[in-house]
């Protein structure tokens, strides 16, 4: 049975508040209310560490980043970055810890200017000569309060909204992005018995609101009452079901 685009918004309507754990102290924090929880929890004491230190400490600007899925807000971060960071950096973060699944190419747009994750100069595609590469830095075209756009995949395309809440001065880490804050999975029930789903069928997500499926129902799933469904395990990201996303990259393999 087909559901309708109306039917699949007032569900998501209906879906209880998103929440997500803070990094630092571990506690559930309503979307909403991360950004303000933040400031205190992370920001503040850390400056204040670095006000009672008295060793000499190296310091940076950083850029605190959120980051959600476009039309798809349940999933979203907030992410600690370096200013003088390249937007390479945060394009590899994003592909870790949300979007890689098969080398796709990517970009970022910027007040209307593109940079991409390969050298125009060489690899231009029709109608794309005045691309930039990601090898800018973030200080150089970002600022406070600047909303921002990136794309994963120009084919089965992931789109993600990135706002910069703010910009602060703080201890030096190798890391070139940090991840304070995640959104906790939310719940895709079965559309046969109405246990948690484990499985998405990649064909029908985009169509229909029953693609969810438990690995006990998924052998009754038909995509047009014919073929069995595509079926990838259910991930904590905006690029669910979607091409051949499996989840988050594990390196410890």
């Amino acid at each position: 049975m087909r559901v309708s685009r109306e039917t699949m918004a007032k569900n998501k309507q209906q879906q209880p508040a998103s929440t997500g754990a803070c990094a630092f102290c571990l506690r559930q924090i309503s979307k909403q209310e991360m950004p303000a929880h933040l400031q205190t929890c992370i920001f503040g004491r850390r400056a204040l560490a670095v006000a009672a230190s008295e060793v000499k400490l190296s310091h940076a600007n950083y850029f605190h980043i959120a980051v959600e899925g476009r039309g798809l807000p349940e999933y979203w971060l907030h992410l600690d970055v370096r200013a003088n960071a390249r937007l390479s950096a945060l394009d590899d973060f994003l592909r870790y810890i949300w979007l890689e699944c098969c080398g796709h190419l990517s970009k970022f747009t910027i007040e209307g200017v593109e940079y991409v994750c390969y050298d125009p100069k060489t690899d231009t595609f029709p109608g794309e000569e005045n691309l930039r590469m990601m090898t800018a830095r973030l200080n150089t075209v970002l600022r406070p309060q600047m909303t921002f756009r990136h794309e994963y995949d120009f084919g089965t395309t992931t789109y993600l909204n990135l706002t910069v809440l703010s910009e602060r001065v703080g201890i030096y880490h190798r890391a070139a992005v940090e991840l304070l804050a995640r959104n906790d999975p939310p719940d895709r029930l079965c559309a046969v018995c109405g246990k948690p789903a484990t499985l998405v069928c990649g064909m029908c997500i985009y169509t229909e609101n029953n693609a969810w499926y438990c690995e006990e129902c998924e052998e009754r799933h038909r995509c047009d009452d014919e073929s069995t469904g595509y079926f990838l395990p259910v991930a904590n990201s905006p690029r669910v079901g979607m091409c051949g996303y499996t989840g988050m990259i594990d390196y410890s393999s």
